[in-house]
């Protein structure tokens, strides 16, 4: 969640072409992105870039470099899910207990992500143009 300005504008009618050119664009396969190769696969839309027209400026070999990490909410949700803690999967996330989960989410954005980092991105952000232009709507 860092905010980078590139200054591109992208349309289409087929929202699944446009995540696919949004991560191509940011430096990622769209067929390695799951949601995306199954919406590609089920003929939701397309994925493959190959097989998208682009027009207008030619981005076709623009790579932003993005990377990914786990946060620790992600990283638990899959210990739950994939990992160490999957026998209680039911429980945490099947009974009515399973409302932890978004208080946990709450809890780590709200009160320790949110102060420690997102607060300055966001101010670094809306010093840019786009930031200015955002503070107006």
């Amino acid at each position: 969640m860092i905010p980078r300005v590139k200054n591109l504008l992208l349309a289409a009618t087929d929202s699944v072409a446009i995540d696919a050119i949004a991560a191509k664009l940011m430096g990622f396969d769209p067929l390695s992105i799951p949601f995306l190769r199954m919406a590609h696969e089920r003929g939701l839309g397309v994925a493959d870039p190959r097989d998208i027209e682009l027009v207008g400026d030619d981005v076709s070999h623009e790579n932003f470099g993005f990377k990914t990490r786990r946060s620790l909410v992600i990283w638990g949700d899959q210990m739950i899910r994939k990992g160490f803690l999957r026998p209680l999967e039911r429980v945490l996330l099947h009974s009515p207990l399973m409302v932890w989960a978004p208080a946990a989410s709450n809890v780590y954005h709200d009160a320790f992500w949110y102060p420690t980092i997102g607060r300055s991105r966001i101010r670094s952000f809306m010093r840019t143009e786009w930031g200015q232009l955002f503070r107006k709507y």
